[in-house]
């Protein structure tokens, strides 16, 4: 992918600064918007280089929409895998697997990758330990398939179906 403009990246950079501001502040007063879009301008500025190397090409209409379907799967999976792991401890035998399993991703950019293993640990039941290139090594509190293509199918590619349009 070709590197967005200074422009592109300078903007995108000041537009998610300030709803970064938004949702800190809970505030629409005018004064309010007015500082956290001054001091968008400013921190931008300083960061957008180290911020995005895609720029406006980031609020492309499907990875918006995307990342709005993300959030209510995401969450109804931490919510099962709770219900799931409270399941286990509160049952007398504890029917529990645990392992190390090695997982891919089809997930290119570093951005998706750590959204990928965070979504992963977030996720009760599962830790992701170690990333090395397309490889995750997670520890499954019940292994159901060890095989990587096992383990990839059950933890990683619910995700990467979101993941690999949101972050290309």
């Amino acid at each position: 992918m070709e590197e967005a403009s200074k422009i592109s990246r300078y903007l995108y950079t000041v537009i998610v600064l300030f709803i970064i501001w938004l949702f800190l502040t809970s505030s629409f007063d005018t004064q309010e918007l007015e500082i956290g879009f001054i001091l968008s301008l400013i921190v931008a500025a300083f960061t957008y280089e180290l911020f995005t190397t895609s720029g406006l090409a980031n609020l492309h209409p499907r990875r918006i929409v995307y990342a709005a379907a993300y959030i209510p799967y995401f969450l109804w999976a931490m919510i099962m895998a709770n219900l799931d792991v409270a399941y286990r401890v509160l049952h007398p035998k504890r029917p529990i697997n645990p392992g190390i399993v090695e997982c891919r991703t089809i997930l290119k950019s570093d951005v998706g990758k750590l959204s990928l293993a965070n979504s992963i640990t977030l996720t009760p039941g599962t830790i992701t330990l170690d990333v090395i290139d397309d490889r995750y090594f997670i520890h499954w509190i019940d292994v159901k398939d060890s095989t990587v293509e096992g383990a990839s199918e059950n933890i990683t590619k619910p995700f990467e179906k979101f993941l690999k349009v949101i972050f290309g």
